[in-house]
């Protein structure tokens, strides 16, 4: 019998948000799931390693939750000077 766990299949686009900061690097955060941020030298691989984030922290029951019920009919994001 395998010991490895099967990857499960959400089906569910999520949101992130990616900024490039003053070192040149690009931070994504996933905002459904508390602390679920990373960073990369490049978008896709900043994209790459929220996408490892995103699946550990699917290890536990409560995110489990949190993507079950997330059905979102708009997402939009906007920025103010201040």
């Amino acid at each position: 019998m395998s010991t490895l766990k099967t990857k499960r299949k959400y089906n569910r686009k999520l949101p992130i948000l990616i900024e490039k900061g003053e070192d040149g690097m690009y931070i994504v955060e996933c905002p459904l799931f508390d602390g679920c941020y990373t960073q990369g030298k490049t978008i896709d691989e900043a994209l790459k390693n929220i996408r490892e984030v995103i699946e550990l922290i699917l290890n536990e029951k409560e995110a489990r939750r949190v993507i079950k019920n997330y059905n979102p009919q708009e997402i939009s994001l906007h920025t103010i000077t201040i």
